[in-house]
């Protein structure tokens, strides 16, 4: 038994190596499209770019989800790879990432002046709905800003089986809007925070309901086309007719790399200010904890320490493996996408961020 496990890894030692030989990873620079990102060759970067060179070469040679893997640099898109046939031309389900998003359509709601403040009730905002079972006067009381930091106090927590407002139990109901408002309140709101996808419907809702426009016009207009974003595309695996504010968009790696590049530059795109960089500060600090990590508006703030210190990710994440993370002390925008959907294996671009990425950007050389 032990000589043919020896025989067995020497074997697969030597697949692996020639099809390393015969598929060996060659690095090119993005091309230049006509969609406002400027490229560069990541030899002009200076950093060391072997182990960045090493961990592209195993991605593409080695079992593993990731679909895409983008990096920019200073404004200019320096690595671009696509993986199991996908490409920069094909949008992918981003999942939760679409959460973040929300979050921006909501700043530029409230800079448009469609929404006065996130300390406003949600249901001053939400006309058609109003709470009709478990009646809690305290429901009054849950605000927009309650909705960005999951607490709004409803039992509505997606890592929990047993929650009432867990996701794929609402997605099963007729009206999703009225069946969360009709949660039963289960703590006081702006005290705990629990995972509730159903709050960024809501916010999506408040948003449409509040500009007259459904929240992919509203997208459209103030965020894609400023971006010259021109594929994004929402919808739902639900079967079932869904209502525009809980579907989810789909995006190219490209265009979310400029949501990223947006939070980086404080809101602006091409020198024009597209959401305010004090609601962009205000979004990407923490406010919260879930599950111990420290969360803003609707985005993550997710700590990397490399060599005994210590840099920060804002990001944004979204289930099989769909990232943008932005690191402001490098100036970096890195975004992956992927289909490790419902496994620990949509976690590994946080250690190709951790190992490879950031002390390659962060080291002399």
């Amino acid at each position: 038994m032990k000589k043919n496990t020896t025989t067995l890894a020497i074997l697969v030692f030597f697949i692996y190596s020639f099809c390393n030989a015969q598929h060996p990873y060659t690095y090119k620079q993005p091309k230049t499209l006509n969609d406002g990102w400027k490229t560069e060759n990541l030899k002009f970067t200076h950093i060391d770019t072997s182990l960045i060179f090493k961990a592209l070469n195993q991605i593409k040679n080695r079992e593993n989800k990731i679909h895409s893997v983008l990096l920019i640099k200073n404004n200019k898109l320096i690595i671009e790879e696509y993986f199991k046939k996908h490409n920069a031309k094909t949008p992918h389900d981003i999942r939760s990432v679409t959460k973040s998003i929300r979050s921006i359509l909501l700043g530029i709601a409230i800079d448009k002046g469609f929404i006065e403040n996130i300390n406003d009730p949600i249901l001053k905002y939400l006309k058609t709905h109003v709470p009709k079972k478990h009646l809690d006067n305290r429901k009054k009381n849950i605000t927009i800003k309650n909705l960005l930091t999951m607490s709004s106090g409803l039992d509505c927590n997606d890592w929990d089986s047993k929650s009432k407002g867990q996701e794929d139990k609402v997605s099963r109901k007729k009206d999703w809007i009225q069946y969360t408002l009709d949660l039963p309140l289960i703590n006081k709101p702006g005290t705990v925070s629990n995972y509730c996808s159903m709050g960024t419907v809501l916010i999506a809702e408040i948003i449409s309901q509040s500009s007259g426009m459904t929240i992919n016009e509203f997208a459209e207009k103030y965020l894609f086309n400023p971006l010259q974003i021109t594929q994004a595309n929402w919808g739902h695996t639900s079967k079932e007719a869904v209502i525009p504010s809980a579907k989810r968009l789909y995006l190219t790696s490209r265009d979310l790399a400029k949501i990223g590049q947006l939070i980086l530059n404080n809101g602006t795109w091409k020198g024009k200010q597209i959401v305010s960089k004090n609601w962009v500060e205000a979004s990407t600090t923490t406010n919260t904890k879930i599950a111990n990590v420290e969360y803003g508006y609707l985005w993550w703030n997710i700590p990397f320490n490399v060599n005994q210190k210590v840099f920060i990710s804002k990001t944004a994440t979204g289930n099989g493996g769909q990232y943008i993370m932005i690191i402001p002390e490098l100036e970096i925008v890195a975004v992956f996408t992927g289909g490790a959907y419902n496994s620990p294996d949509d976690k590994l671009p946080f250690a190709l961020l951790g190992d490879i990425i950031i002390p390659a950007f962060s080291m002399p050389y």
